[in-house]
């Protein structure tokens, strides 16, 4: 490659890092300013815990839909596109959750936000991978890092607000500014490797067939991050619940559970990339469930909300790493077609990881479901503190399948390390 080609592609793929960058954190943003709501829209619209159990249950199954909508859209209009759409539509759904007059117009603007929410995981995962592929080693961690930068914040900010009494359309309406600002930003452009027409790989005579998905070890990096999800979803869906209605903490104190919880996912996912270079993905997975588990079940065990709080940090040191590795080792799995046969071709194998990657990501709802929806179901026959079971028995269940992350790795999509 000339060395101006070279410069080019650097520049370009530095840029899209940058942008892929601020799309995860602002993705976890308001994610977190709205689960860290769930409390208020308790208040606001006179429901109880079964409710928004029912509203997260359909929320989840809309946002699967969504990373469904993703993968239709990114092989006709590039993920870049893809991903501006979904952070457009993530501010409308917001907004329209922050100002809704009535009960009806608040869940119709929760379901658009659901349908966003999905495509925009799907996307800036699409993006993430491609970055990592083009510099051929593992920096997908530190994407998740801003994600969870991003949940840090709006937890502060839900935390700040709650404090100074803001009512709930002055704290939420700001918030849609941040994704429309992400959506400003330079995404990897398609011209290096990304998939702008329909998701076929090239064979010789000029002939095309669809991509092939490797199921198997697919399913595998699947369970992972259902098991992960399971953890997550209940965590940044029902800590603050739990510190507030259990175990008795102010409106103050109660979101610092999920903050904290982000702050040391932060801390493991900007550690992770190193962690996985040193000594590989599998034992980076076997060593978050361990310690993800200990700290889940001394939340649990808590009976005081700092004890809990320190619970909540010590999960988020053990288990962030693992949905950012599972796409991360998606993404791998796009160097090789169905009959074993490397795919040379950038596009076409750009093509392939978007497809895996859309399809990975759709776990993440059944996960979302098992934890988030079955945590509070259990909560409503018993208590919140034997909700948390649930995730505590995912993340025990993720030592088994941890084998799975050796993939091997593929050669650069560029044909050479791209730094940046």
């Amino acid at each position: 490659m000339p060395p101006e080609s070279r410069a080019e592609v650097q520049g370009a793929v530095s840029r899209g890092r940058a942008a892929a960058t601020s799309a995860f954190f602002a993705q976890g943003f308001v994610f977190a300013v709205v689960l860290t709501h769930l409390g208020a829209f308790k208040e606001r619209w006179g429901i109880d815990d079964l409710a928004i159990t029912v509203i997260m249950f359909v929320v989840a199954l809309l946002a699967a839909v969504g990373s469904v909508v993703a993968g239709w859209l990114a092989p006709r209009f590039g993920s870049a596109g893809a991903l501006r759409f979904g952070l457009v539509t993530l501010a409308l759904g917001v907004l329209g959750a922050a100002l809704a007059p009535s009960f009806v117009v608040f869940c119709v603007a929760l379901g658009v936000y659901g349908l966003a929410l999905g495509c925009v995981d799907a996307t800036t995962n699409m993006q993430a991978v491609a970055c990592e592929a083009m510099q051929g080693r593992s920096i997908l961690t530190s994407f998740h890092g801003s994600w969870s930068a991003g949940g840090i914040l709006g937890a502060l900010e839900t935390s700040g607000t709650g404090s100074a009494g803001w009512s709930l359309a002055v704290a939420l309406a700001p918030v849609a500014v941040v994704p429309l600002i992400a959506a400003a930003t330079p995404l990897l452009p398609a011209r290096l490797g990304l998939p702008t027409g329909p998701t076929e790989l090239p064979v010789a005579g000029g002939a095309a067939r669809v991509v092939a998905i490797p199921w198997r070890p697919m399913l595998v990096l699947g369970a992972a991050i259902v098991l992960f999800y399971v953890a997550d979803s209940a965590t940044q869906s029902w800590s603050t619940i739990y510190l507030h209605d259990v175990l008795l903490a102010s409106a103050g104190v109660a979101p610092l559970g999920y903050a904290a919880y982000q702050a040391t996912s932060l801390v493991a996912r900007l550690a992770g990339d190193h962690l996985v270079r040193r000594v590989g993905p599998v034992r980076v997975v076997r060593l978050a469930a361990t310690v993800g588990a200990v700290g889940l079940l001394a939340a649990l065990l808590a009976h005081t909300p700092w004890v809990a709080i320190v619970g909540f940090a010590v999960l988020g040191v053990g288990i962030a790493v693992v949905a950012p590795l599972s796409f991360a080792a998606a993404g791998q799995l796009a160097s090789v077609d169905a009959d074993g046969n490397p795919i040379a071709d950038p596009v076409a194998r750009r093509a392939t990881a978007d497809a895996i990657v859309a399809r990975v990501n759709q776990f993440n709802y059944l996960g979302f479901v098992l934890g988030g929806v079955l945590t509070g179901l259990v909560a409503s026959g018993s208590t919140m503190r034997a909700g948390f079971i649930v995730p505590l028995v995912g993340v025990a269940l993720i030592l088994p399948i941890a084998r799975g992350f050796a993939v091997r790795r593929a050669h650069p999509i560029a044909g050479q390390e791209v730094s940046a």
